[in-house]
């Protein structure tokens, strides 16, 4: 089942110039593999689209069941470059929560926030409906 990270996982961030550095933590150890798998660097630029100009590195943190992203050219020039205030660190760790994630029906009991859970709409289907 396709849920929203937000059920698997929780997530940090901060800010330093304009690299971003966003951690993504799971709830459970069941979770860390199928982060490690699909929570990839590439996939988590791309959620960003456009608002990430440079390279997305990203670090696992095995102990802790995390994984680290350091998002170079993320935040418009840095806080005091950029107008925009809804592209710094802390919005970008919240965002990130909406990144959908398969998760085996198996596991279905462990995800967080279970009364929050409704099928996960694709964004081009919301546009057509």
């Amino acid at each position: 089942m396709k849920v929203l990270l937000q059920h698997v996982a929780h997530a940090r961030s901060g800010d330093k110039g304009n690299t971003s550095n966003i951690s993504v933590f799971a709830y459970e150890p069941e979770f860390y593999d199928l982060l490690k798998t699909q929570l990839t660097a590439e996939r988590l630029k791309a959620f960003y689209r456009a608002a990430i100009k440079g390279e997305v590195l990203r670090y696992e943190v095995d102990n802790i069941q995390a994984l680290n992203f350091v998002a170079h050219g993320a935040l418009g020039g840095g806080v005091s470059r950029s107008l925009c205030l809804d592209n710094y660190g802390k919005a970008l760790s919240a965002a990130i929560l909406g990144f959908e994630i398969e998760v085996p029906d198996s596991l279905a009991h462990k995800l967080h926030g279970q009364h929050l859970l409704k099928p996960v709409q694709r964004v081009d289907e919301n546009l057509t409906a």
